[in-house]
């Protein structure tokens, strides 16, 4: 007797049931998917169903879109072995570390414009984690705030275009990544408005918390130097987001300008080399390796669930909810806010999003506004324990009395910010789609 004797409904709960068992091995996520796709294909169909295995995971990897993440992440790993994001933190400190928060204002700023330049978020925290946090920590600023800002800050990357988020999305979702970069934008700078509000908030009622720098400090250089050291990265955010937003290339092209520009800077800098460029490329293959690995076996799993009947099953399961819209996409937020604590985004996206774009799309709203609020569920995600990757990536570079514990309990304020920016999207749609 095969699985399809079990029916749909049966066959979902254990289909979900064997992904999270087998998560609990401590198994990656591509590996464990791509075990319960094959198990389901040949226990639901039989083995006449192999050239289903095979064709979508053809229709996967020849996507155009995916050309645009290498670049991408190239650029980011270029970014983080050269000097031009220590630049970035460094003429950003001349200017606003005479305010009192003001070190903390300038990395949450520092964090936007590395998230405009790549669109990656681990390197973001890793480095923000090496320069800004022991420079925080130095001038006497409170220590769950300075963590806090640094992953938060980091975390920016799942927002600002060029975000590999919304990439990953508009690819599966089938929607446009230029609108989904023009709509991202509002609701980025919004987060960044919070976070900074927040901030100068706390430091204003109690400066201690985070003390301006000396004024023998602010004065060793001046600021005509700070914006000397401005001009690289802005000169790069302009040729990525200018380029797609002035029709000039698309997303793929301008992730190939942007790759061009970091090697010619840095080479007019002096810090190109060998193994500069070697550590970039080993960096950027493993990255995609896991990408696409994750890639192929959801999009199996996802193709052998609709072709059960999966897909029309979730659909009746959440259009059958008695209530308004509005009230389904907050369970769907519900539902990625649970997942976001236990999986990868990458993963989250490439299994759920077949089934949930449509839904949405059949509920009469728009997908763009859709791919905005899942990029702001997934930036909650990085923050969330027990998985919440931000934490693990700034504890490999914070000194080592700060624990997972500290780090968790300096994010829960900016979690808690977060929710709220979610919130506001969700009913005030505009503030993601005024522009497209």
């Amino acid at each position: 007797m095969g699985l399809d004797a079990l029916g749909i409904e049966y066959g979902s709960y254990l289909l979900v049931a064997a992904i999270f068992v087998l998560l609990l091995t401590g198994q990656p996520l591509a590996w464990v998917t791509g075990l319960v796709a094959l198990i389901f294909t040949f226990g639901w169909f039989g083995p006449m169903a192999l050239p289903l295995v095979t064709s979508r995971i053809f229709g996967f990897i020849t996507e155009y879109s995916l050309v645009a993440i290498p670049m991408f992440i190239l650029m980011a790993a270029l970014l983080d072995r050269s000097g031009i994001a220590r630049s970035l933190f460094n003429g950003m400190r001349i200017l606003a570390g005479r305010l009192p928060g003001g070190v903390a204002v300038q990395t949450l700023i520092v964090a936007i414009l590395m998230a405009a330049m790549s669109g990656v978020i681990g390197g973001e925290i890793v480095l923000l984690g090496i320069l800004a946090l022991p420079q925080m920590l130095r001038l006497g600023y409170d220590r769950s705030l300075s963590i806090g800002v640094v992953c938060a800050g980091g975390s920016l990357g799942t927002m600002m275009p060029p975000s590999i988020v919304l990439i990953i999305y508009g690819l599966v979702a089938n929607a446009s990544i230029a609108d989904l970069f023009i709509a991202a934008i509002t609701p980025a700078l919004l987060l960044l408005g919070f976070y900074v509000a927040y901030v100068l908030f706390l430091c204003w009622r109690n400066p201690n918390l985070g003390p301006p720098m000396s004024r023998e400090e602010a004065a060793q250089e001046s600021v005509l130097s700070a914006l000397r050291s401005l001009a690289a990265p802005l000169f790069i955010v302009f040729v990525v987001l200018g380029s797609i937003y002035g029709g000039i290339a698309s997303i793929t092209e301008a992730a190939a300008m942007g790759v061009s520009a970091v090697l010619i800077i840095a080479l007019m800098r002096r810090e190109l080399n060998l193994k500069m460029i070697q550590d970039s490329l080993v960096h950027t293959l493993e990255t995609c390796g896991m990408i696409i690995w994750i890639g192929i076996a959801a999009a199996v799993l996802v193709g052998v669930y609709n072709l059960m009947g999966g897909n029309r099953f979730v659909a009746q399961a959440i259009l059958g909810i008695e209530a308004p819209p509005v009230v389904i996409i907050m369970v769907m937020m519900l539902i990625l806010l649970v997942l976001g604590m236990f999986l990868d985004w990458i993963g989250i996206a490439l299994l759920t999003l077949p089934i949930f774009v449509p839904i949405v799309v059949q509920l009469g709203y728009d997908p763009i506004w859709f791919g905005i609020l899942f990029a702001v569920n997934m930036q909650v995600s990085y923050l969330t324990p027990p998985f919440g990757p931000a934490a693990f990536y700034l504890k490999s570079v914070a000194p080592k009395e700060i624990t997972l514990k500290h780090i968790y309990t300096a994010l829960l304020p900016f979690i808690a910010l977060q929710l709220i920016v979610l919130a506001t999207i969700l009913f005030f749609p505009p503030i993601a789609t005024w522009p497209i």
